[in-house]
């Protein structure tokens, strides 16, 4: 601003000290209407001068507010284009976590169902005899599907599921070999008998214990008992 009003005080002065000159030369020259002619074209190209640099400083000015203006806008843009940037790492970040950690879960999930090798049944129906009535009322005590194959291997070996199966050396008895095999009374009197209420007796034993139908064969594997 001082720059610009030091371009108009210019102005001022010289149009002073030209107008002195024109009244000076009224009173010392001879033909004074020329001269006057004369300091006034001087007056005038002295005004346009002025003006023209006036003009120049004032557009350059203007192209330097101009330049920081798009730098300034250029920098935010910038800044805006790193921080969409750093975000969608950290999105991509927390995926791949949440990804990993389902994987992870799966994998636990896949492990505690299915210790062991070979296929999952898709029914009951692919067993028979006491078998088939153990998957049943395994389902029924709020077992999955998955959990019957550890059943199955269980009680294979400790029975292979004869409800008669007696082991006349610890006093054993039934399908889930219980000592002694009284303790299947809970369920019903026809305990020695009836492998349905074997099986109930069982399958309440495991709950109770090992949560679980595979958490009763993993000891089983570790310990050779359950």
């Amino acid at each position: 601003m001082s720059r610009l009003w030091s371009r108009l005080g210019a102005r001022t002065a010289a149009v002073a000290l030209l107008s002195v000159g024109v009244a000076g030369g009224f009173y010392l020259g001879e033909d004074r209407e020329t001269q006057q002619q004369g300091l006034t074209a001087q007056v005038g190209a002295e005004v346009d001068r002025v003006d023209f640099a006036y003009q120049r400083e004032r557009q350059a000015s203007h192209q330097v507010a101009f330049a920081r203006q798009r730098a300034a806008e250029y920098q935010a843009k910038l800044r805006a284009a790193q921080a969409a940037k750093e975000a969608a790492e950290r999105a991509r970040r927390a995926e791949a976590a949440a990804a990993s950690r389902k994987r992870e879960r799966e994998a636990a999930a896949k492990d505690v169902a299915k210790p062991y090798e070979g296929p999952i049944p898709a029914s009951c129906a692919e067993y028979s005899g006491n078998r088939k009535i153990g998957c049943a009322l395994m389902l029924e005590a709020g077992f999955g599907i998955a959990e019957f194959p550890c059943l199955d291997k269980l009680w294979n070996k400790e029975s292979g599921w004869n409800h008669k199966a007696s082991n006349s050396s610890s006093g054993a008895y039934g399908i889930p070999q219980s000592l002694p095999g009284s303790k299947m009374g809970s369920v019903a009197d026809d305990w020695r008998t009836n492998p349905a209420t074997q099986i109930k007796w069982g399958l309440g034993y495991i709950k109770g214990r090992y949560d679980t139908p595979c958490g009763a064969w993993r000891n089983f594997q570790n310990n050779g008992n359950y």
